[in-house]
């Protein structure tokens, strides 16, 4: 009789959720919610945002608070190279803790640079310049919280010390716009859930656990 050969042990990857929203929809709180929601029940998650703390992602905040300048054309590079970092980097890169099993939640993906670079620039070279990281990874889901422009930066007059280049209101309209322009285009390829973000941060919760939770239980 023929021994039966081991079975290998495969580990299971993590998941990968993407949070979006114009500046002020409230992102990060719900981050915190939903992160903590899932060591609840046992699930070791990570979480991180775009652009990074890496050197290219503290280049990118300098201008972003208007430290430096440049064209939105480079700033729309180094987007794609700070992204690209953040899936790929020894230290703490987001591919590699997915492949080891950690779920992961970000602030910002490339949905983000679909949206505020496309204001300048056609969207179609952006998300050409963004294909190697959706080719590495694409999100299990990108959650996107829909917040009125007003309301987003009544928040960021209460929350900052400072505007970024990004913040005004005409700019986030635009932005908006685009959003849901992309999630259009996109949407037999990625899985999209919207959620109205001008409600209690209770009920944002309540909502986005209602999406997410089929994923982990």
């Amino acid at each position: 009789m023929k021994n039966k050969a081991p079975k290998i042990q495969q580990v299971k990857k993590g998941k990968f959720i993407a949070f979006e929203g114009i500046d002020g929809s409230g992102k990060s709180t719900q981050i915190r919610l939903l992160a903590n929601k899932l060591k609840e029940i046992g699930v070791y998650c990570y979480t991180t945002m775009e652009p990074t703390d890496s050197p290219i992602g503290s280049l990118i905040h300098q201008i972003m608070t208007g430290r430096i300048k440049t064209d939105n054309k480079v700033i729309a590079g180094l987007f794609v190279a700070d992204r690209l970092d953040h899936l790929l980097n020894d230290v703490n890169g987001v591919l590699s803790k997915i492949m080891e099993g950690t779920t992961v939640i970000t602030d910002r993906y490339y949905f983000s640079s679909y949206a505020y670079h496309s204001v300048d620039m056609p969207m179609d070279w952006v998300i050409q310049a963004n294909a190697q990281s959706k080719e590495l990874l694409q999100p299990t889901v990108t959650i996107f919280i829909d917040v009125n422009p007003d309301n987003a930066v009544e928040r960021i007059a209460k929350n900052r010390f400072h505007q970024e280049l990004f913040e005004k209101k005409s700019r986030l309209i635009k932005v908006r716009e685009k959003y849901l322009e992309a999630f259009e285009k996109l949407k037999d390829e990625e899985n999209i859930v919207i959620i109205d973000g001008n409600r209690s941060q209770e009920e944002i919760a309540e909502e986005i656990w209602d999406k997410v939770k089929s994923y982990f239980v």
